[in-house]
């Protein structure tokens, strides 16, 4: 029996619109340098480095997004690695349509697949690596779909849950059921109770398990996936079959649904950049305040402030707490308990005719 090879579905296609206004349909969050000098993408990609090889890396994105791709992946896909989504149908379609594609292009059903998303901040690259081979050893050894869990810090309300059940082995878990974002007594008493885990959105399993899965679980989806293989490089025709393929999340569709998941603890940090405030968390605190670009700036009695602000000087003299991002066409500055409240701007600027040029 030969070895599992192992792949990475990177799913980019997302609009990132708590990041406005330097995330916009132009350019997502996902293609922005928010953290180091490498789009959060590119730092996805290379947290790959020595666990699987370029060619064996796909990013999964919509036809509009084809140079962002191009120009953060670079030479950490291959030649073949962009799979495009025809359009926006949730990350159930997205996902059956890209194991169509590599079983159609040569992976074998007894290979397995990592799962992530393009936009999350990890810091600890080797912890990460270590999370992913144990998630893979397990996916083969126990033919499950091996979600991996973050260790809560705090009552989050932001996030899902899931509730582990019992050990399976070497601190992997059955899962009992997964939770939708609680309200901040039930968080509270996830917490507590020590059996939850946060939903990141990362998962690894063999294609065979992930297909039967969604056999099983979304007969209707999965109805369409030898249309998909078959079709898997006639974009034209792919995107017709896609259209008839009901809209679903992953987690609506297979995870909640399936009794062939368990869950690992994380062996790494995590941080999924929700709002323009998680910056702080990520970012080095300089001078009392936190500046992920800026061509210099000048602090004068304030501290614990967010500036985002490429290739501008920024001057901030007695204010706290506050976000300041300005790009070429626009400037935010909000109280960073109300960063969340970005998304109020964004629907307003798309109810007036000047707002899609801001979008």
């Amino acid at each position: 029996m030969k070895e599992s090879k192992l792949y990475c579905l990177v799913m980019a296609g997302g609009q990132g619109t708590r990041f406005w206004p330097s995330s916009v349909t132009k350019k997502p969050k996902q293609y922005l340098p928010l953290v180091s000098d490498k789009s959060l993408l590119e730092e996805t990609l290379v947290r790959f480095d020595d666990l699987v090889g370029p060619e064996d890396r796909y990013v999964i994105t919509v036809k509009a997004q084809e140079q962002l791709v191009k120009d953060s992946a670079g030479e950490r896909i291959g030649k073949n690695g962009i799979i495009f989504e025809p359009s926006g149908r949730n990350t159930g379609p997205c996902i059956l349509l890209s194991l169509a594609n590599l079983v159609a292009n040569g992976a074998s059903e007894s290979d397995v697949v990592a799962i992530v998303p393009s936009d999350h901040v990890i810091l600890n690259h080797q912890g990460f690596k270590d999370t992913l081979k144990k998630a893979a050893e397990l996916s083969v050894g126990l033919s499950k779909i091996v979600t991996i869990g973050i260790k809560p810090n705090f009552p989050h309300t932001g996030f899902g849950y899931i509730h582990r059940g019992e050990e399976v082995r070497d601190s992997s878990f059955d899962v009992k059921e997964f939770k939708e974002k609680p309200d901040l007594e039930t968080a509270k008493n996830y917490v507590a109770s020590g059996e939850y885990f946060w939903n990141a959105g990362m998962f690894v399993g063999t294609i065979d398990r992930l297909l039967k899965e969604f056999e099983s679980c979304a007969p209707e989806m999965f109805s369409h996936y030898n249309d998909l293989k078959e079709n898997a490089n006639n974009f034209e025709k792919t995107g017709e079959i896609y259209e008839k393929i009901p809209k679903d999340s992953i987690d609506y569709a297979i995870m909640e649904k399936s009794k062939e998941v368990m869950t690992i603890p994380a062996e790494f940090d995590w941080n999924d950049l929700g709002s323009w405030d998680a910056l702080e968390t990520v970012l080095e605190k300089e001078n009392d305040n936190y500046t992920g670009q800026a061509k210099g700036t000048f602090f004068q009695d304030a501290k614990d402030n967010i500036v985002f602000a490429p290739g501008k000087f920024v001057s901030l003299i007695d204010v706290n707490g506050l976000v300041v991002v300005s790009t070429e066409d626009n400037v935010l500055v909000v109280p960073k308990e109300k960063a969340q409240e970005v998304k109020k701007a964004v629907e307003y600027l798309k109810t007036t005719d000047f707002g899609k040029e801001h979008l």
